[in-house]
């Protein structure tokens, strides 16, 4: 069966990749790219098809305005993929607070807008499915990327209970973490602090230099990533996790294993505030 699809941020990356993989299985894809002049280029990828749409994520006005104009093109919303955003890199201490409410406008509130957007025609069809695009960044920290990582781990909050609340209504939740893809998030999709301090040249340094080094050669490729979204999204039962790329399961591994130690090693602490 045909499914209609509304994806943020189809200009290139995941976000195209999933486009392009839902059109050539014959779907409808509405995509939202930020200037006019990508709007031809994606509707060329399958006209009549793919419908491009402008939109900033952080213009609470164009997102509304953007999912009217998606519902009336495709007639229905049966998949939303929140994919846009971008990362800031820098320590925590250097990043200013225009920075990181930039970072949270986009990563954050922009998704957040969107859903806002989306869900009552979800709702009132009792159907629908939502994939979040977060990070392995989103579940285990890295240093150099912390407003990155707080935005991300945000959004996986806030899906999290999102899906918890929207079970019931048919309409179903996954948070999609990537590790590292082969596209151009660690050349144009970063953002690094305009303002550096000495004392963070040792390992705040080293996401920077990190994704400076391996642009380009990331491990993980886009397409297959689409296609993995693709099965989530028929899944009969999807999940509300889905990592993906071996470096996404190792870090995410860490960071539970790490939680798990510290519930152990300070259990007898953390039962003794109890009232006798």
């Amino acid at each position: 069966m045909t499914q209609t699809w509304l994806i943020t941020g189809v200009s290139g990356g995941l976000g195209r990749e999933i486009a392009a993989a839902a059109l050539a299985r014959g779907d409808v894809v509405a995509g939202t790219v930020r200037r006019k002049a990508d709007v031809e280029a994606f509707e060329a990828l399958a006209p009549g098809r793919a419908r491009g749409l402008v939109m900033d994520v952080t213009d609470p006005v164009a997102v509304v305005d953007a999912v009217r104009a998606a519902e009336a093109l495709t007639g229905q919303i049966d998949v939303l993929v929140n994919n846009a955003g971008y990362g800031l890199v820098g320590a925590v201490e250097e990043a200013s607070l225009d920075e990181v409410r930039a970072q949270f406008e986009t990563n954050v509130f922009g998704p957040l807008s969107v859903l806002k957007a989306v869900l009552p025609a979800m709702r009132a069809r009792r159907a629908g499915r939502v994939v979040n695009v977060t990070s392995v960044s989103g579940l285990a920290v890295w240093a150099g990327t912390g407003v990155y990582c707080a935005s991300k781990w945000a959004l996986e909050g806030l899906t999290q209970t999102l899906a918890a609340e929207v079970a019931e209504l048919g309409i179903k939740v996954t948070n999609v973490a990537p590790g590292g893809l082969r596209t151009a998030f660690a050349k144009g999709s970063k953002t690094i602090v305009a303002d550096k301090l000495a004392d963070y040249d040792g390992l705040a340094r080293d996401a920077e230099k990190i994704m400076a080094d391996h642009a380009g050669s990331e491990p993980g490729d886009p397409a297959k990533a689409a296609q993995a979204v693709l099965a989530i999204v028929d899944a009969e039962s999807p999940p509300l996790h889905l990592l993906l790329g071996e470096d996404a399961l190792k870090y995410a591994a860490y960071a539970a294993d790490g939680l798990k130690a510290d519930i152990d090693a300070w259990r007898e602490l953390s039962l003794s505030i109890a009232f006798d």
